[in-house]
């Protein structure tokens, strides 16, 4: 099998040479990279869980580095880290069960350290698989149950075997496993287009007359079903400034015998009144509700709440960030080469001066990739589980990700 720090050095230069772009093919990559690492680790007899999660916490620092502004990696990274602490408490969980059906010796004593051990994973478990709240905090846990109590066997070596045996096979299983489970994940990541797709019969109607801005593969599968499902309605394509992605999906939307008109940018305000619903794409779903979207569509949003048009995000899971726009962690935008926005040739007397080191040129060329939508602009997440609110993101959160995951990479201190 191929080195894992190889495959780890040639996924990160990929991704600092732009040939991995888009969050899904990212999300995609990612977690075949981090299924690779898992099934490489060596089985130890003692703390499986623990040697799995540093693994992928190493690796996913590299990725996370190599591209801060791609949230999807650190998401996935997340993700998995998740499910390892999930499978292993599922596994600890098995494993008292397998003791309460053992032998009824000292049957006293065995019912006292199964409680205990009950108590100790039921602890972890809600350590590990949500955040502290004040019902888990007020529980009556025992101090003793923090650990479960190994069976008093004597300290023969016919018992040490026998321990030793059961843990490597607990620890093969758990590691089958997080492998499943990354099988999943990467599944959900391949058919998110189509879960997405198959909600576009409920939300477009017959008649009505569609928004967007630039070009999305999840809006544009989700207009294609809606068309293929016989409404017929009308899509107002933004063409996208400066990178006019907008004239992409307009010609390939024609394709499909869809009535489209395009227009610019700075007319959305005026047309957003004849609108239904602005449906756009997303890069990034934040924890308190906010879209980072691609740049311009905060000003759609902006124009459909003055007008009460519902704005409507389409975003995969694997969008779904647990951090919030203000952690120092984050590093939100992106700005793409200059020459999108203007010639060089028109302005180069302008940019030759002779200031002097540290001054700056008569004229500065910025072009940010991406918008923050606020939360409150937002009417509805439609994403590959289902319909939701910008209020509801957190408990997507809670069932995605582990509080003790949600810092990744520490920034140094300057």
């Amino acid at each position: 099998m191929p080195d894992v720090q190889a495959l780890v050095n040639d996924f990160v230069l990929k991704i600092k040479r732009r040939k991995i772009e888009g969050s899904q093919a990212t999300a995609k990559h990612t977690a075949e990279l981090l299924r690779q690492v898992v099934s490489q680790q060596r089985i130890t007899y003692t703390n499986q869980a623990a040697s799995l999660i540093d693994a992928v916490k190493a690796v996913g620092e590299q990725l996370i580095e190599a591209n801060p502004v791609e949230l999807a990696i650190g998401n996935i990274v997340r993700r998995v880290l998740h499910m390892i602490r999930e499978e292993n408490v599922s596994s600890a969980m098995s494993a008292v069960e397998e003791l309460a059906l053992g032998s009824d010796d000292d049957e006293a004593e065995h019912d006292n350290r199964m409680g205990l051990s009950a108590a100790a994973v039921a602890a972890a478990a809600r350590s590990t698989l949500r955040a502290p709240s004040l019902q888990t905090l007020l529980e009556d846990i025992p101090d003793s149950a923090t650990a479960p109590h190994p069976p008093s066997s004597g300290g023969d070596s016919e018992g040490k075997s026998k321990s030793a045996a059961e843990s490597s096979s607990r620890n093969k299983k758990l590691k089958h496993d997080v492998i499943e489970a990354i099988n999943e994940l990467i599944q959900e990541i391949d058919t998110c287009h189509e879960l997405i797709s198959a909600q576009a019969v409920e939300h477009i109607h017959q008649n009505e007359v569609i928004l967007t801005l630039g070009h999305s593969r999840t809006v544009k599968e989700f207009l294609f079903a809606a068309n293929e499902k016989k409404r017929s309605f009308r899509v107002f394509v933004a063409e996208g400034a400066p990178r006019y992605q907008g004239h992409v999906l307009a010609k390939e939307l024609v394709g499909k015998g869809l009535q489209t008109t395009v227009i610019t940018d700075s007319a959305v305000f005026a047309m957003i009144s004849r609108v239904n619903m602005v449906i756009v794409g997303a890069h990034a779903i934040m924890a308190n509700g906010g879209v980072i979207a691609p740049v311009g569509i905060n000003m759609v949003a902006l124009a459909a709440q003055r007008h009460a048009v519902p704005f409507v995000v389409l975003a995969g899971s694997h969008k779904l960030c647990p951090l919030y726009p203000h952690n120092p962690e984050l590093l939100l935008n992106d700005f793409k080469c200059p020459s999108e926005l203007l010639d060089f040739g028109e302005f180069s007397d302008c940019m030759d001066y002779d200031g002097q080191l540290g001054d700056s040129p008569p004229i500065r060329v910025e072009n940010p990739a991406f918008d923050y939508v606020a939360p409150k602009l937002v009417s509805l997440f439609i994403t590959d589980m289902g319909g939701h609110s910008p209020s509801y993101v957190y408990r997507l959160i809670a069932d995605y990700y582990s509080a003790e995951d949600l810092v990744v990479r520490r920034k140094s201190a300057p």
